[in-house]
């Protein structure tokens, strides 16, 4: 999608939600908002933009790419230091939208965590912004601070649904609060194992298969069901894409 076609659907879902949830406070004693000469459209549109452009920092983007390049699209820009004030106030609009680009359920779903660093772990007592927030945990590749992203994708990479959790957490706590319209089947890592889990998600009409340890006894899977759990790897490759091309590792992040 081209920056032209990235602002009319994005501008086009501000509209629809700016006339479904047009709340609106007037009083005269709250203090009035700082005016902005940029659109929150045009503001989410350079957002989606970065993550788009290959650039692993946000600031470098803005400076040698938005300013110089992007002008005459967006002739009200403003300094680097008041987009990065204005990045906050669209944050709810920004998931929204990201909701609204959620795929279609289809019966055949894949889960995952992935761990988002937002500094190496023997600087975590000097981080100050997300202090009392991040966490300190262990995963594959070994441990860091930060959060853990969970993911549900179908069969096609769409995402269905995702949650962020501090980094320790465990990866079966947040399954039950995001199965909200997913059916059928979900197929997750050993990671997943649990009977408590899965009588739970069998309640609510989801079958949870997953692979087994070494130390637990076979069992019977249908041939499609077994081609399907080798196909898991699908989440792993947009756990990638999120993380190295879309550059949602917080650590590579200059703010």
């Amino acid at each position: 999608m081209d920056l032209t076609q990235l602002f009319c659907d994005v501008d086009d879902f501000v509209k629809q939600y700016d006339s479904m949830n047009n709340l609106k406070i007037e009083d005269s004693k709250l203090k009035k908002p700082r005016d902005c000469r940029l659109s929150e459209s045009e503001i989410i549109t350079i957002c989606i933009a970065y993550h788009q452009s290959g650039y692993k920092n946000f600031k470098a983007f803005y400076w040698n790419y938005v300013i110089p390049h992007l002008n005459r699209q967006f002739p009200t820009l403003v300094s680097y230091n008041r987009f990065v004030e204005l990045m906050s106030k669209i944050i709810a609009l920004l998931s929204a939208y990201l909701v609204s680009k959620f795929g279609r359920v289809t019966g055949i779903s894949f889960v995952d965590s992935t761990p988002i660093q937002i500094c190496k772990p023997k600087r975590m007592s000097r981080n100050k912004v997300f202090k009392n927030v991040a966490a300190k945990a262990k995963s594959t590749i070994g441990w860091f601070f930060g959060f853990k992203l969970h993911l549900f994708i179908n069969e096609c990479g769409d995402l269905l649904a995702l949650k962020f959790t501090k980094g320790n957490v465990d990866d079966r706590a947040p399954i039950l609060d995001m199965i909200k319209n997913i059916f059928g089947k979900l197929f997750g890592d050993k990671g997943y194992i649990s009977s408590n889990l899965s009588e739970k998600l069998l309640n609510n009409g989801i079958t949870l298969i997953t692979g087994i340890k070494k130390n637990m006894k076979n069992k019977l899977l249908t041939l499609e069901d077994k081609i399907l759990l080798r196909k898991r790897s699908i989440i792993e490759t947009v756990n990638d894409q999120l993380k190295n091309i879309s550059t949602l590792n917080i650590l590579d992040i200059e703010a």
